[in-house]
C-alpha cells in the first residue's frame, strides 16, 4: 500500500509549484484583512473530497477462511468449569432486644 506523502512533503511540493508560477510570470494578488477573493454572492468552490481513485484491494477470503477454521476449533472444545469452593462467612445472630447469642459461619 502506498503511504500517504508526509507534511515535508507536500510543503517542499507547494514551493516548487509557488516558484515554477512566480517564473513563468505569474502574479500573487495580495488581499487586505477581511477581503475575500470571493465575490459576496458567490460561495468559495467545493474543496475535493476525494483526490485519488480507490486503490485495488487484495482479496483475503482464503485467509478469512483459515482463521474461521481456528477459530470454531477452539470453540468445539469442551471447557473445563471449574467449581468455586463456597465462601463462608462470619453471621451474628441477635435476640429480639438486639443482644448478640452467638456467631455462625454461613456458606454463600
Amino acid at each position: 500500500m502506498k503511504k500517504p506523502p508526509s507534511k515535508t512533503d507536500l510543503r517542499e511540493r507547494l514551493q516548487r509549484q509557488t516558484a515554477a508560477f512566480l517564473s513563468s510570470g505569474g502574479k500573487v494578488q495580495e488581499f487586505g484583512a477581511g477581503e475575500s477573493a470571493y465575490d459576496r454572492n458567490e460561495g468559495p468552490p467545493p474543496a475535493p473530497l476525494f483526490e485519488n481513485r480507490r486503490t485495488e484491494r487484495t482479496p483475503l477470503t482464503d485467509v478469512v477462511a483459515a482463521l474461521d477454521a481456528r477459530r470454531a476449533s477452539k470453540r468445539a472444545r469442551t471447557k473445563v468449569v471449574r467449581r468455586r469452593t463456597p465462601k463462608r462467612r462470619r453471621q451474628v445472630v441477635y435476640d429480639d432486644f438486639g443482644e448478640p447469642l452467638r456467631v455462625v459461619w454461613v456458606e454463600e
